[in-house]
């Protein structure tokens, strides 16, 4: 008994909370390969109907829900055929490169602060022979593009990880071209009301999903979108909740492994225990999403002219 309320403590502690250390985590990560061979290039949530969460995780395949995503993503964005994207907090480039390959004609950007991301992101472009991506290490709140840059400023799962929600939403804002459009799809809290106060165990709940990824904070969609608003720059905004045809990602990321464990077999016992850790948080992330404490938001706008 004493032995099972150890390893309880030690996986209910988060290990890995936010310390100007997320471009260190995402170069573990990338160093590591378990991450891309289960998730693919797209480090992302994916895209499921609901007839497709109807039939279960066998009937679609874990890395197209991503490619699905990124579909659905740019359609809901509004955007059409953009010649230059800017891919800010890029993972090892999935979505970059697939937009590149999409628009052949448009020039594409990734940024990230992991140097092992921008490596590897290179090495997949070179190896499908997209000339028209790039990717660069850089904070996305201290961005050295010009202003009025990009015509699709696309930012996928990257406000997570943002010690200043503001400063990434106008740095975004700020090189994207007037009539340009800002799409960012980004893990949410819900909206906290005086009459909808969060309880000390959701504050306890929040805690752990912020500290054990190397997360400052969440905030919610609707305060993305005042954020947006305020900017006074962007008109369109356009706030959307996606938990239902994601939600699904979390346990399926899960199951991927079960059906497939040997890379993480072969890795030993750092890697075993790192990805029971994981497994225990992609859970607590799922269950976060279905109670409604966390909701998966959209926000669009286009910069006004």
């Amino acid at each position: 008994m004493l032995a099972g309320y150890g390893i309880k403590r030690i996986f209910d502690t988060p290990s890995r909370a936010y310390d100007q250390n997320v471009g260190q985590e995402y170069d573990a990560w990338t160093e590591e390969g378990v991450l891309e061979y289960y998730w693919g290039e797209h480090i992302h949530l994916g895209y499921y109907t609901e007839e497709e969460r109807a039939k279960g995780y066998k009937k679609k395949d874990f890395i197209q829900a991503k490619y699905d995503f990124v579909d659905e993503m740019f359609n809901w964005s509004g955007a059409q055929a953009p010649a230059k994207i800017l891919d800010v907090g890029c993972g090892i480039g999935g979505t970059s490169r697939y937009l590149a390959a999409k628009f052949p004609d448009s020039a594409v950007q990734g940024i990230t602060l992991s140097p092992n991301q921008v490596k590897r992101g290179t090495e997949l472009a070179a190896e499908r022979g997209l000339n028209n991506v790039n990717f660069k290490v850089m904070d996305a709140l201290k961005m050295d593009f010009p202003d009025n840059t990009f015509d699709l400023v696309w930012a996928c799962e990257s406000g997570e990880h943002m010690p200043d929600k503001k400063a990434y939403v106008d740095e975004m804002v700020r090189v994207l071209k007037p009539g340009g459009t800002i799409v960012v799809a980004t893990w949410c809290q819900r909206e906290e009301t005086p009459a909808t106060p969060f309880s000390e165990s959701d504050k306890e709940r929040l805690l752990f999903l912020y500290e054990e990824w190397a997360h400052p904070y969440f905030v919610s969609k609707e305060e993305y979108g005042r954020i947006m608003e305020t900017t006074g720059a962007l008109e369109k905004v356009g706030v959307a909740d996606w938990t239902a045809p994601t939600i699904d990602s979390w346990r399926h990321s899960i199951w991927v492994g079960v059906w497939d464990p040997w890379i993480v077999v072969f890795k030993g016992p750092r890697i075993w225990y790192k990805t029971l850790r994981e497994i225990v948080t992609l859970e607590r992330m799922h269950r976060a999403f279905d109670d409604g404490l966390m909701e998966y938001g959209m926000m669009k706008a286009v910069k006004k002219a």
